[in-house]
């Protein structure tokens, strides 16, 4: 008594920091209308090795041990947080508690408290700097009025205080959480419509010794907007059923979430963006970065949840990290079929799309949808960004920026679904190639290396899918795919040693025509009749390719509008330039006579086709990587018509140029039938010099310098004046053939004229049918 009365500063002191109290339990057996009930069991002592002053721990064991046991009267507990403006935390209910003070004796303490909130606001905004990791310290202040007793004595009322300072260390984390299970599937609505149910489970971690009974609470699931000014986005409702937490056991928390419409301001672009938030947060998640939602306290679903949880939730935002998946190969077997190239506009800008080849295809690929997308799902419209490798290394880019159809199709293996099969149509995608060395080598292996080459695909596609809720965009899925490529067929050989790696296209060339004609040239239109052995087609808007014989360039050939499809390829369009002149000098020229003397005699003549930088005109850079390709072709047969008098003359499709032949022995003279390949020109011989052969025997010679015109189509020259090499053996052989006919070799010299060009050469030929008459 005389130390309470006579020194109480020190009494409360020792106390003060002599006190231990250790809870074993808290439990919060019911909800009230204004609070929870909540029974706390613990053990309380004093251990006086705590107090620091000596004298104050020696004075303060003798009172305590007088004194034994002290017990206080139900008291009324408020705390509140000093800055914070005082704002009440809320006020506990405590009943009477009598507990030993004696140095080190431990007393069981159990006691039921009714705990009330305080006012809302403070408790949220408490939470809030909580929830945001800005609470630092907090300084808490308790205050009560006790009355005390210990014994027969009874002290009077006392307004006890006191401050804890509880530093950033010892302020409460949010627990360690992770979901595990997470489940998308279609809800029905009671007024018909459609929507998504969530289903998630998480299991969080659970240090402290608390037993409650949470009754259901409805909660909203919000998202990040545009701008971290801006005001979450409010997507879905959530709600938990009645949950049990037992004391340090980790809590398994299932939540049910409803979403029912997406709000526009989720799915509309964002300012000087072209992504919505929607597609922020699905691209994060997908590309394995961590994404955060907001949880929001709301109405609570149950009638038997007191309305103070729900106004003090109501206001509090917790925020909650998903860890990002990064979904290996969700887009697998992304392939291209069906594929169409076509070659830039020759007039276009250069670097714009029109100045680069294009690809039409059709894309295939398979969506791993993820295990917890369990709600129908449609692709409507794909777009990407392509890469495309050739042995590792980078050749282009395909670019397919703008929005293509697609449709979709569930496929399923036994009964199981593992994807979605997509299908689009692309239409002239440009293709820009980033090295042209890699191009080059490339059109090489496909062309001479006799065996096809993979492309590789790597990808980022943009889906849009079709669900209940309306479109959804996911952006920048990963995608990789193989692109096999047919060689062309027949295509073996090195192009440096004069094989033939166009064996497969069997090209014909017929309906000759001459446009144009200078002294040193001339302007041919054909056409072509050729097999494409690949399954690839193309469009050639415009394509200029120099002609040449072996490295001496002869002139050129334009291909203009022309759509090049697999298989047979008839009547294409092609105008070719002959002026070796102009291209090579008069190296050119002699080269040129000489390929011409060659191919009308029938012998076998190789030509050259190669690139240059103005092939393409939009497009020089690939014109010169083609420049490093000399394609080595045999010349194809031209096709001349047949003598209607023998429609079924063999010689018909041989190319011939002179038919046949009948000698007259009394007039000394000779008349060619001719089979001019010129079907819309004249063709004039100015001069021919032509010695006759049977069996390697001179039979006579021809000198003419008259000139005479070759019309189109099968004619017959004027009669030709014969000297005849009399008392040879070919002549000896002429007069037995008298009446019938004879197979001659021919070597002649000739001039021939079209319009202004004109130029002379040599011709060898055999096996001429002659028929000699009187």
């Amino acid at each position: 008594m005389l130390l309470g009365f006579m020194t109480p500063e020190i009494i409360e002191e020792y106390v003060k920091e002599a006190v231990v109290f250790e809870p074993t339990s808290i439990s919060i057996p019911d909800f009230t209308s204004n609070g929870v009930q909540t029974r706390v069991e613990g053990k309380f002592r004093l251990d006086g090795s705590r107090v620091s002053r000596k004298s104050v721990r020696d004075l303060g064991r003798f009172g305590t041990w007088i004194a034994r046991e002290v017990e206080t009267s139900e008291t009324d507990v408020e705390v509140y947080l000093p800055e914070y403006g005082n704002v009440v935390l809320g006020t506990a209910k405590v009943p009477s508690i009598k507990v030993s003070i004696r140095d080190g004796h431990v007393t069981p303490i159990d006691f039921l408290a009714e705990l009330v909130p305080g006012p809302p606001d403070g408790i949220r905004q408490l939470a809030d700097e909580w929830m945001r990791g800005r609470l630092g310290q907090l300084r808490v202040r308790g205050k009560a009025q006790v009355s005390l007793q210990s014994g027969i004595l009874h002290l009077t009322k006392q307004t006890i205080t006191h401050t804890i300072l509880i530093d950033d260390s010892q302020v409460p984390k949010l627990p360690h959480y992770e979901i595990s299970r997470l489940n998308v599937h279609q809800l029905e609505m009671p007024d018909g419509d459609k929507g998504l149910a969530v289903d998630v489970s998480v299991l969080v971690e659970n240090d402290y010794p608390v037993d409650l009974s949470i009754p259901p609470l409805g909660f909203g699931i919000l998202v990040d907007n545009c701008m971290p000014t801006d005001p979450h986005i409010m997507v879905a409702d959530a709600l938990t059923e009645r949950l049990q937490i037992k004391p340090k056991q980790d809590i398994q928390l299932n939540v049910t979430g409803s979403v029912r419409r997406l709000p526009s301001e989720l799915t509309n672009a964002c300012p000087d963006s072209k992504k919505s938030p929607l597609d922020a947060l699905l691209g994060n998640y997908i590309h394995g970065d961590d994404t955060t939602i907001y949880v929001r306290g709301s109405d609570s679903p149950s009638p038997d949840t007191p309305r103070w949880i729900a106004e003090i939730l109501s206001d509090i935002t917790v925020p909650v990290s998903l860890a990002g998946r990064t979904f290996e190969h969700l887009i697998r077997n992304f392939s291209l079929t069906d594929v169409h190239f076509k070659l830039p506009d020759p007039f276009a800008e250069p670097d714009s799309d029109d100045a680069q080849p294009k690809v039409s295809a059709k894309i295939k690929a398979l969506i791993n949808l993820p295990e917890e997308m369990n709600f129908p799902v449609d692709v409507s419209r794909v777009r990407a960004n392509a890469d495309v490798f050739y042995e590792k290394k980078k050749l282009g880019v395909l670019d397919l920026h703008k929005w293509q159809q697609a449709n979709s199709t569930r496929v399923s293996i036994h009964g199981k679904p593992v994807g979605l099969e997509v299908e689009s149509l692309v239409e002239d995608a440009p293709l820009k190639i980033t090295n042209s060395d890699l191009f080059t080598e490339v059109i090489q292996k496909l062309l001479f290396g006799g065996k096809g080459i993979l492309l590789a695909i790597k990808a980022d596609v943009d889906v849009e899918l079709e669900t209940d809720l309306g479109t959804i965009r996911v952006q920048q899925i990963p995608a990789e795919g193989v692109v096999p490529v047919k060689p062309m067929r027949g295509g073996n050989g090195n192009p440096g040693r004069g094989r033939n790696p166009f064996g497969a296209l069997a090209p014909q060339i017929g309906n000759l025509s001459i446009l144009q004609t200078t002294p040193t040239s001339l302007t041919i239109r054909a056409e072509v009749n050729f097999t494409n052995p690949t399954n690839y087609s193309a469009t050639v808007p415009y394509i200029d390719i120099n002609l040449l014989v072996n490295d001496t360039v002869l002139g050129h050939g334009t291909v203009r509008d022309v759509t090049i499809v697999p298989g047979n390829n008839s009547k294409v369009p092609v105008i070719a330039t002959y002026d070796p002149t102009s291209a090579s000098g008069e190296k050119g020229r002699a080269i040129g006579r000489e390929m011409i003397s060659q191919y009308l005699s029938g012998f076998n003549t190789t030509l050259s086709l190669r690139a240059h930088e103005e092939s393409i005109p939009s497009q020089p850079a690939l014109g010169k990587a083609l420049s490093a390709l000399k394609l080595i072709f045999a010349a194809p047969r031209l096709h001349t018509p047949s003598d209607p008098n023998t429609p079924d003359d063999p010689d018909a499709s041989s190319g011939k140029f002179i038919r046949s032949a009948t000698m007259h022995l009394f007039s000394s003279t000779a008349i060619f039938s001719l089979a001019s390949p010129l079907l819309h020109n004249t063709l004039y011989v100015t001069f021919l010099n032509a010695t006759a052969f049977y069996k390697g025997d001179v039979v006579g010679r021809i000198l003419n310098e008259d000139m005479f015109a070759v019309p189109p189509g099968f004619s017959e020259t004027p009669r030709l004046p014969v000297a005849w090499s009399l008392g040879s053996v070919g002549y000896d052989a002429i007069r037995k053939a008298v009446g019938g006919q004879l197979h001659l070799s021919a070597m002649a010299d000739v001039g021939v004229k079209l319009g202004q060009w004109e130029e002379g050469i040599w011709f060898k030929g055999k096996g001429i049918g002659a028929k000699v008459r009187l």
